[in-house]
């Protein structure tokens, strides 16, 4: 961590206090700012980029550290703070704390417990951010880009999960494919961008009419697929029917504002137990019912049979 030189802000109205903690810091490999109180110290994180973490006394008489913590989180900075108080004001320190502090020290204090408790706020840190990392990763790799609903890879794990379910408590589940008509007249006519706005307009119709616990994938280039958990058949071709006529009556329009063509969508549905019984069979068979809707005049609902 100290290798990187890290740089903190040390705010005390106190100027010996002041400068005895930026010289102990300044020792630690640390690079130091100071501010002699809570309003240089805004005009300095104003100004200033690259600041890791912030030093401040609690009892200052201008802004006290209660007060400079609010404004620091009101201005939607992140940036660590550890308070140091004393022994009489604890509870302000942990007032402190629920604002929006990392850590409070108390007086008087040695060097290495400033050392200790500045290393610990920093490791915290870092890890909070390393977790947040991981986490959109995470979220990367499972949700198509374009659209924000589940890509290819995270849709079959879902469904593998809840036909495995599905089969061993002898419980509905029905899935839909969905497929866009004519989907490539609309790039050709209004151009890709607009193709890729309509894409995702539809994403939005598909889930507003869908439940929090279905699953809404982007299954490929303009082919949906939804799982429906604790759903039979006749349920999911409600639901079917409903995101059908939404699409066929929404009005598309380009990133622009301008009128699209009117879009319509097929939809093949199948379901456990009554229609297939694993995973590849559901799949096949909504794909069957689906080739059957395209194959039959399109914007319809179709049901394996």
């Amino acid at each position: 961590m100290k290798s990187k030189k890290i740089t903190v802000l040390v705010v005390d109205d106190d100027p010996a206090a002041l400068e005895t903690i930026a010289e102990l810091l300044v020792e630690a490999n640390y690079r130091v700012l100071t501010a002699p109180g809570g309003r240089r110290a805004l005009e300095i994180l104003q100004q200033q980029t690259g600041i890791d973490l912030i030093v401040s006394d609690l009892m200052m008489p201008e802004m006290d550290g209660i007060a400079l913590t609010k404004e620091i989180r009101g201005m939607g900075s992140h940036i660590p703070i550890i308070v140091i108080t004393g022994f009489a004001t604890i509870e302000l320190a942990v007032e402190t704390m629920k604002a929006g502090a990392a850590d409070f020290i108390t007086r008087p204090f040695n060097n290495e417990q400033i050392k200790i408790t500045i290393e610990k706020v920093l490791e915290n840190q870092r890890l909070q951010k390393l977790a947040g990392e991981r986490e959109f990763y995470k979220q990367l790799s499972n949700h198509d880009e374009m659209t924000g609903l589940a890509n290819y890879r995270s849709c079959h794990e879902t469904l593998g999960k809840e036909t495995e379910r599905a089969s061993r408590y002898t419980r509905p589940l029905s899935i839909m494919m969905i497929d866009i008509d004519n989907f490539k007249c609309c790039n050709d006519t209004y151009g890709h961008l607009a193709g890729d706005a309509a894409m995702m307009q539809i994403a939005g119709l598909i889930k507003k009419q869908t439940r929090t616990s279905d699953c809404v994938a982007r299954y490929g280039g303009e082919e949906f697929m939804v799982i429906l958990p604790e759903t039979p058949i006749d349920e999911a071709s409600m639901v079917a029917e409903r995101i059908r006529e939404a699409i066929e009556q929404h009005p598309f329009v380009s990133e622009e504002g301008a009128p699209i063509a009117s879009l319509s969508v097929t939809i093949g549905l199948s379901s456990i137990p009554d229609r297939a019984a694993t995973k590849k069979d559901l799949i096949r068979t909504a794909d069957i019912a689906l080739y059957k809707g395209k194959t039959s005049g399109k914007n319809k609902v179709v049901v394996f049979e």
